[in-house]
């Protein structure tokens, strides 16, 4: 089926390095050989989290364009030569397809029957294989922003768990950018902003990140206007 974005907000984000690589410091040992990437967009996740060791890292995307430009990437070399895009979802993907791990950065959000999603993840996934997910956190920090790039919710610890199937175990559920969190409320009571400028992601990203580094750390990772999760697929025991 054809499919097209209605974000815009791809082509700013990506200039937030800091924050990339802080979230991506948090996931990368998660990583195994075989890798699927939902929802790739333009590739700038891509950039910041295969580093070319994994034998195989698929871009799933279902927009025609922004996978054109992913495509267009790894012809460049600007992206590992291991990488590969596909244009279609989760849905339309080969049964007999199975990865190491599967990552939804700032995705799942997106989808509207996320439980599904989540399950059809699932059947992905090679036993041992990693459930990866990043998305916005707390629902009273739902603003203009979310809904004019197609988010359906946002999610916290115990609303993200409840999507996940029960041969999936827990091996982290954090909160990220505790900082962050408290420019996101100011914005929502405030500004009132559809759309954050490329100067506001700056000044996000070269000041409130680091200073969210420092601090997640400082109280337990138990605040931020981000929540990360990752679970195992456990091995199913042989009679």
């Amino acid at each position: 089926m054809d499919f097209s974005y209605i974000g815009a907000e791809l082509e700013i984000f990506r200039h937030a390095t800091n924050w990339k690589n802080y979230y991506s410091r948090q996931i990368r040992p998660f990583f195994g050989a075989n890798v699927l990437e939902v929802g790739a967009g333009i590739g700038a996740t891509t950039e910041s989290l295969c580093n070319g060791e994994q034998r195989r890292w698929v871009c799933l995307e279902p927009d025609a364009q922004m996978a054109a430009e992913i495509a267009a990437k790894i012809e460049k070399a600007e992206l590992p030569a291991c990488c590969e895009v596909v244009i279609k979802t989760l849905a339309d993907l080969d049964e007999s397809e199975k990865f190491d791990s599967i990552i939804y950065i700032d995705v799942l959000e997106h989808i509207e029957h996320d439980g599904e999603e989540v399950l059809a993840a699932a059947r992905h996934l090679k036993e041992n294989g990693f459930l990866i997910v990043l998305a916005p956190a707390h629902q009273f920090l739902f603003t203009p922003f979310d809904k004019a790039i197609g988010h359906f919710r946002r999610y916290n610890k115990k609303s993200l768990s409840a999507l996940i199937p029960a041969e999936l175990e827990p091996e982290k559920l954090i909160y990220l950018d505790s900082i962050g969190a408290f420019a996101s409320l100011g914005n929502k009571l405030a500004l009132r902003r559809s759309m954050p400028t490329l100067q506001q992601i700056l000044l996000w990203d070269r000041k409130l990140v680091p200073i969210s580094i420092f601090f997640d750390s400082k109280i337990g990772f138990h605040a931020g206007k981000s929540v990360l999760g990752v679970w195992r697929k456990q091995t199913i025991s042989k009679q």
